[in-house]
């Protein structure tokens, strides 16, 4: 089997349409690459990029995406309500098919090396790239954001892995790593009061203490002027452990406590066709359904967890193994 490589890089831009084309333009330049998804949120000045390809080819995509990302945009200007630390903010490099999370490793050091040396910007590793266990995990390096990463590289324990130890002012810091398959997974409620969803988002996050805490799952609140909505935003970091079912409905049964219902969701990105046969299933057996293909599995699958209520679920845009089916074959 070939080995294919994905690359889902976070950019501090949703508003200039002009400079995500250049970025866009980057990304395909690079042969054995493919532009499998683009994600922007205006409120939050954030845009997703997903692709995918041959590992060398995608970390030569990714390192042009981050050049042009550093000469487009300037952090010192930047505003959002997504916690940010550069321009690119986050670059994960997750293995697909055929190949290992060590080689996705290699990769991510590659790459982490060439940005931090060709570029000057300061980069941090992460998840499965990182040793050190107190800044492993992606919420631990982007504490403070990006006004308080000059201070916050004064100290020893902050010092970047690759690049300059200091700031760069106006590309800021970037995060790369291997890592596992992501789901980022929105829920709208149909509330303005932001300390609903704050509530909600720590008593759901793994590091809770609360009997309602999930595993491998990280949550905030925030007021989504894109909805004037507040949201729940969930990370799920094993969807094979906790899913967007199990997310949903626990997060339903929260907002009823707290006297409010969900809007819908939405998935940033790509999305696992398995998470949306559970849903669906689920969905499905408890009408008392015995008999149902696929089609109809995924159909409830959205309306269950109202994927269609935000914005256009289109599962061939935003499946992931059918978005990947229309370049590749897996076999």
């Amino acid at each position: 089997m070939n080995k294919i490589l994905a690359c889902i890089p976070n950019f501090s831009e949703g508003q200039n349409e002009a400079i995500l084309q250049k970025i866009a333009a980057a990304i395909v330049s690079v042969s054995d690459v493919w532009l499998l998804h683009q994600d922007v949120s205006h409120a939050a000045n954030r845009t997703v990029f997903t692709f995918a390809g041959k590992p060398e080819a995608v970390v030569e995509a990714a390192y042009r995406a981050i050049q042009v990302a550093a000469e487009c945009i300037d952090m010192r200007r930047q505003l959002g309500v997504h916690p940010r630390i550069g321009a690119t903010d986050v670059c994960p490099l997750v293995p697909l098919y055929g190949m290992s999370m060590e080689e996705a490793n290699a990769c991510a050091q590659q790459l982490a090396k060439w940005v931090g040396t060709e570029l000057n910007i300061p980069v941090y590793l992460y998840e499965h790239s990182q040793t050190q266990h107190n800044r492993r995990a992606l919420p631990q390096i982007r504490k403070g954001q990006y006004e308080g990463l000059k201070e916050k590289m004064k100290q020893p324990e902050w010092l970047s892995d690759f690049g300059p130890h200091e700031m760069n002012e106006s590309a800021g810091a970037t995060v790369i790593g291997a890592r596992g398959i992501l789901v980022a997974f929105n829920i709208s409620l149909n509330t303005k009061d932001v300390t609903i969803a704050d509530t909600i988002a720590a008593q759901m996050r793994a590091q809770s203490k609360s009997p309602n805490a999930l595993p491998k799952l990280r949550a905030i609140g925030w007021y989504m002027a894109d909805y004037e909505q507040v949201q729940v935003s969930f990370n799920l970091l094993d969807y094979t452990i906790t899913s967007p079912l199990v997310v949903w409905q626990k997060c339903s049964a929260l907002a009823a406590a707290a006297g409010v219902s969900l809007v819908g969701s939405e998935v940033i990105g790509l999305i696992p066709e398995a998470c949306l046969l559970e849903a669906g299933t689920f969905a499905l057996k408890e009408k008392g359904a015995s008999d149902f293909n696929k089609e109809s599995i995924i159909t409830t699958a959205i309306d269950y967890l109202a994927l269609n209520s935000l914005k256009a679920f289109i599962p061939q845009e935003k499946i992931l193994e059918w978005v990947l089916a229309k370049y590749t074959t897996i076999e």
